[in-house]
């Protein structure tokens, strides 16, 4: 029978190469622009966390980065904690909360559908994390379309 003579990885241990970039750090020029968008349900699965730490990421190499929540998106923007506003229920539960409000701390741009958050979630402008700029749902395809026309770097997050 085969035998394991390796020893167990133990704390500290390096299991990949996290040093080698395999492509160059691009910088934004000055006025390039990115634009984030959100139709995904907080806490279903992990893209709308990762995504907002690809907006704080596009933000720190110099892009004019907005991200656009709409759709079960706004879900993302709005203040949660158990059993107060604030508290952490759990561990992580505070994520999104957390990242949104260092991504605009940090200068980016963070809008949200009003018709979304009314209509299909129940939420008034008061439920918004301090800074989320409520929008029109007119200005939704809006603000797409301006980024398309300033040639911006666009992601686009979509779960359902």
């Amino acid at each position: 029978m085969p035998q394991v003579t390796h020893p167990a990885h133990r704390n500290g241990d390096f299991l990949v190469d996290y040093e080698e970039k395999v492509f160059e750090d691009v910088k934004a020029e000055p006025g390039e622009k990115a634009l984030v968008t959100f139709h995904t349900v907080a806490f279903e699965g992990s893209i709308g966390f990762v995504n907002l730490l690809q907006a704080t990421r596009l933000q720190r190499k110099g892009y004019d980065t907005s991200v656009l929540l709409y759709g079960p998106g706004v879900t993302l923007g709005v203040k949660r904690g158990f059993p107060k506003i604030g508290d952490e229920a759990f561990p992580g539960h505070q994520n999104f909360n957390n990242q949104i409000t260092k991504f605009i701390a940090e200068g980016g741009k963070v809008y949200a559908c009003r018709f979304a958050l009314q209509a299909l979630y129940g939420h008034g402008e008061g439920s918004l994390i301090e800074g989320v700029r409520p929008i029109n749902p007119l200005d939704v395809l809006d603000i797409v379309l301006l980024h398309k026309k300033a040639g911006a770097v666009i992601i686009d997050t979509w779960t359902l």
